[in-house]
């Protein structure tokens, strides 16, 4: 029996620019079935945002059919916004207001009655570990103690899934680790997330399934063991500096290796899919040897999730991201 939460069918979405139509989303379809926390993956530019607008009655599709919690975006818009919870890249709470006034005023805003509101800010206090600092002025919250107000903010009224936009996104490493902490926790106690996020290690330590989209197409989707298996075996990573015609020759020379399942090249760098990394290492210091050529630095590691993108889409999502920066 499908238990699916959010559901989309060849969902399309283009915008008009001065140089004809832009097709944001491209035939997207989508399955997220009850209390996973599900993973949509992509660069800038890629779609996640206009998918996840459309699922959030911000915008409508073109084409194509999308429900959330058994409610049609298109027919029953209003519906919808009573069973979600979204947390935006930019936050919903008053920075004038201390965090319970905030909470409970989202639950005033809800339909609940004061009393009502007051205890399930406390329940949420309590839940997201936000005591220490839920009644000062949020203007003077770091930004980590930020997002977790918006989560909970977001869950006030006891959403049936939970949309959260780039949620980690400007925190610091204690911060990010302490949100992904939350996050556990809210899917242990039976929320349905759906998370979108450009950062590819907090797709596979958060995602119970997940989806790729590029240029508006989804290009892969599984769990992450399922993604990363698929390219199985060991990744080699070789350092070649800026020397375009030299990294040309290796990866030319690394192809004809029986061993290799494939190279992709990235900047200054070649990564190199073998079954075994082991044994694929001294052979192809050999062959570096023979043919006069340096390298600057040699990794072995196991398939990433980016290691997945780079497979379906040609580029590192891993290096996008620091260009967009």
């Amino acid at each position: 029996m499908d238990d699916a939460v959010v559901s989309t069918q060849d969902i399309r979405k283009a915008f008009r620019s001065k140089r004809g139509d832009v097709e944001a989303v491209r035939g997207v379809n989508l399955s997220v079935q009850r209390g996973q926390v599900f993973g949509f993956v992509g660069p800038n530019g890629a779609g996640k945002t206009t998918t996840l607008r459309i699922l959030t009655t911000l915008l409508m599709p073109d084409t194509g059919v999308a429900t959330v919690a058994g409610f049609d975006v298109k027919t029953e818009a209003q519906k919808v916004r009573r069973h979600i919870g979204y947390v935006g890249q930019a936050g919903g709470a008053d920075r004038s207001a201390t965090g319970r006034e905030d909470l409970i005023l989202q639950g005033r805003l809800h339909g609940m009655s004061g009393s009502d509101a007051k205890e399930r800010a406390a329940e949420l206090v309590a839940a997201l570990d936000l005591g220490e600092f839920i009644d000062r002025i949020v203007g003077t919250y770091s930004g980590g103690q930020h997002r977790r107000l918006d989560v909970a903010i977001g869950m006030m009224h006891r959403p049936v899934v939970l949309f959260l936009d780039e949620p980690t996104v400007g925190l610091d490493p204690q911060n990010r680790a302490n949100l992904w902490d939350q996050i556990r926790q809210l899917r242990a106690g039976g929320t349905t997330i759906f998370l979108t996020t450009h950062y590819m290690d907090e797709a596979d330590e958060l995602s119970d399934r997940l989806a790729i989209i590029d240029h508006g197409v989804i290009v892969a989707e599984g769990t992450p063991r399922e993604l990363k298996r698929d390219i199985a075996g060991d990744v080699i990573t070789i350092g070649v500096g800026e020397h375009d015609l030299h990294a040309q020759k290796l990866m030319s020379l690394l192809k004809d290796m029986l061993f290799v399942r494939d190279v992709n090249e990235e900047p200054e760098q070649l990564r190199i899919y073998v079954d075994n990394g082991e044994s694929a290492l001294p052979p192809i210091f050999r062959l570096l040897e023979q043919e006069g050529l340096r390298l600057a630095t040699i990794t072995l590691s196991v398939p990433t999730l980016d290691d997945v993108f780079l497979r379906e889409t040609g580029r590192s999502l891993r290096v996008e991201a620091a260009t967009a920066r």
